[in-house]
């Protein structure tokens, strides 16, 4: 008798410390319910999303693999062995969805290769949330990940964009590491044309968020602070 081929689920967590449920669907909660193997970054952060979300699970039946920068690339393909065995497996993020602007990429590629069935849950995406709200081009855009930390690099990198941006009427959006966020706007205060629309995203869909849309110039009145603040920047010269 040939075994059932379990899936492989794409879970989403929260995008910050709020109530699972507030921005999670019930969906979630019940898959979770359901799955006690689990592909994560972060061991602690994981277990803790999944006994916030489903307090009742038991957590020494939880089967653990991690997924980080000191993962060897050849063990991914046997996180998913559970699968060829008829169990289910969850991936899960460290924030907002997985295998965007994340490693869990990689295991979605390796389930694809041997068949295995993935269903991505719904949840939330800072980088979706924020074309949402920019008022930016939500038919055409890119997301950057990190821009070069070298200064002149940076510029450079951020030129580029703004010029990508306007010949392609295509918004460019990237991220910085949060302690560095200030010292971003800054940058794009001194490098970009002072009519050239900028959106900061930040803290999305926790109670502190703030989400606005204005031009260089009337960001470099900016008195917000973003330091330490996960934020997503979104630029387009029109």
């Amino acid at each position: 008798m040939t075994t059932q081929i379990g899936k492989l689920y794409l879970i989403p967590t929260t995008l910050g410390d709020v109530p699972p449920l507030e921005v999670l669907p019930i969906s979630v909660k019940k898959i979770i319910e359901l799955v006690d193997i689990y592909i994560v970054e972060n061991e602690k952060t994981a277990r803790r999303f999944i006994k916030k979300i489903t307090p009742n699970k038991k957590q020494p039946s939880l089967k653990i693999f991690l997924l980080n920068k000191f993962t060897d690339p050849s063990e991914i393909p046997s996180f998913l062995d559970p699968c060829l065995k008829g169990l289910n497996v969850g991936l899960l993020s460290e924030a907002g969805c997985p295998a965007v602007a994340d490693p869990g990429a990689d295991v979605v590629k390796v389930a694809h290769q041997k068949n295995i069935r993935v269903v991505p849950l719904v949840g939330p995406s800072s980088i979706i949330m924020a074309i949402m709200s920019s008022g930016m081009n939500g038919q055409s855009f890119a997301f950057n990940g990190y821009l070069p930390i070298d200064n002149s690099e940076k510029r450079k990198e951020l030129k580029r964009l703004e010029q990508l941006s306007f010949t392609q009427n295509q918004s460019q959006a990237f991220i910085e590491t949060p302690y560095r966020n200030n010292k971003m706007l800054e940058e794009i205060c001194a490098s970009l044309h002072e009519q050239t629309l900028v959106c900061l995203a930040c803290d999305i869909s926790l109670p502190t968020e703030y989400i606005k849309t204005q031009t260089v110039k009337d960001w470099k009145k900016n008195s917000v602070d973003f330091h330490k603040r996960p934020t997503l920047f979104i630029l387009h010269k029109e």
